[in-house]
C-alpha cells in the first residue's frame, strides 16, 4: 500500500489554477464591500483581473424580479485609463473618474492585503 499522495503536473497545475481562482473570488468579494452596504438581493464584485485590468460587476433583481447585470471594465495604460461597459466600445475616463478609481484601488489593497496578513498569522 502505498501512503504517500501521488503528484502529477497536471494535478499541481489544476491545484494552482484552483488556488488563483478561490483567491480571485476572495478578492472580488472583499473589493465589493468597498463602497458600502448594498441593499438585500445585490451583489457587487471590485477586483484586479491581471496586472492592467480592474472590473466591477453588481447583479440585482429589477422592479419585475428579472436578474439584471453590469460589467465596468477599466484598463490602465501608459497614456491613460479607458473603459468599457457590458461590451461597448472603451472611452477615456475623466479626471475626476480616475481619482475615484486610484481611491478605490488604494483601498482594495489594503484590504486585500489586511486579509492575507490575518489568514497567515492564522496559519
Amino acid at each position: 500500500m502505498n501512503l504517500l499522495p501521488k503528484f502529477s503536473p497536471r494535478n499541481d497545475d489544476q491545484r494552482l489554477v484552483d488556488l488563483e481562482r478561490s483567491m480571485l473570488r476572495r478578492e472580488a468579494a472583499i473589493g465589493g464591500k468597498l463602497f458600502g452596504p448594498l441593499p438585500k438581493g445585490r451583489t457587487r464584485q471590485f477586483f484586479c483581473f491581471d496586472e492592467s485590468t480592474w472590473i466591477w460587476h453588481e447583479t440585482w433583481k429589477d422592479a419585475k424580479g428579472r436578474g439584471q447585470a453590469i460589467t465596468t471594465k477599466y484598463e490602465v495604460r501608459p497614456n491613460g485609463i479607458i473603459k468599457s461597459q457590458d461590451g461597448q466600445p472603451y472611452r477615456e475616463i475623466s479626471h475626476d473618474e480616475a481619482l475615484n478609481l486610484r481611491r478605490a484601488v488604494l483601498l482594495y489593497q489594503q484590504r486585500v492585503d489586511a486579509d492575507y496578513q490575518q489568514m497567515l498569522r492564522a496559519a
